[in-house]
This record gives C-alpha cells, structure tokens and sequence, in this order.
C-alpha cells in the first residue's frame, strides 16, 4: 500500500537506500525532507515493510523526482511504477505540469520504466554522480 512517508519510515527508508544507491541519502538527510516543505514522499508498505519509496521537490508548475528506490528482492513487481504514477498523479492535483528526474546512463531498468510510463530524454548533466562517477540523463515528462 501506498502512504505517505512519515518519521517512522525513516529508519527503513536509509537502509533501503543504502542497498539500492552507491552513495545514499543519510537518514538525516531523508528525516529533513520531511519537513521541508517543497518535498513530497511516498513508500510502499507491505506488512509493516517499506518496499520501495519516492521523493519529489515541487516549485509549481515542475517537480523534480529525488528519489526513486525499491528493494531488489520486491523489483519487477510494479512497485516502482505504481509509486511513480501515484506521485505523479498527486503532483497533478497540486498544479504540477511538468516532472523531471535525472538518471544515470548505466541504470537500463530504472530508463525502461521511466520511457514506459511517458518520459524522454532532454538532456545530460556531466559528471553529476561521483560514486562511480558518471553523467546524468535529464528526463522529463508532462504530467
């Protein structure tokens, strides 16, 4: 089920994060997005269990998908889709037109579902992640 992230999530949300991510969020940098009011988080629960979350800065009309994370063993189940169509679908409701997200070029899973659900590439940011280094494809989508 699909909720939004709360301070109870945190915890499972950091460690999620660091067995999907070669340089994760800290859990104080996920506790702050918390209260940051431009950010918008979802996970996906499954019997107390975060399985998978999402992240989102908004400054109508676009938003900026942070995050998008789902535990290897629970992958290829539509966890990711369903969370990235619920924000979308949420960020909608708030007056977003336009999401963007970046992803790393050597991320061919992460790509497949996000050019499933409507997003093209419109750009490249060089040398945006450092652990391994690597560009950035700048993908965007109109909600």
């Amino acid at each position: 089920m699909i909720v939004p992230m709360k301070e109870d999530h945190v915890a499972q949300v950091a460690a999620l994060e660091k067995r999907c991510f070669s340089d994760p969020w800290s859990e104080a940098s996920i506790a702050e997005e918390l209260r940051n009011p431009l950010s918008t988080w979802l996970v996906n629960e499954e019997d107390g269990i975060v399985t998978g979350y999402i992240g989102a800065q908004s400054v109508p009309p676009e938003a900026d998908v942070m995050n998008l994370a789902v535990a290897p063993d629970c992958r290829r189940r539509g966890v990711g889709a369903k969370l990235l169509c619920t924000m979308a679908e949420l960020l909608h409701s708030r007056g977003i037109v336009t999401l963007f997200l970046e992803v790393r070029p050597s991320n061919a899973a992460a790509i497949a579902l996000y050019e499933r659900y409507g997003f093209a590439q419109v750009g490249r940011r060089p040398k945006y992640y450092v652990n391994p280094p690597e560009d950035a494809l700048i993908l965007r989508k109109e909600l």
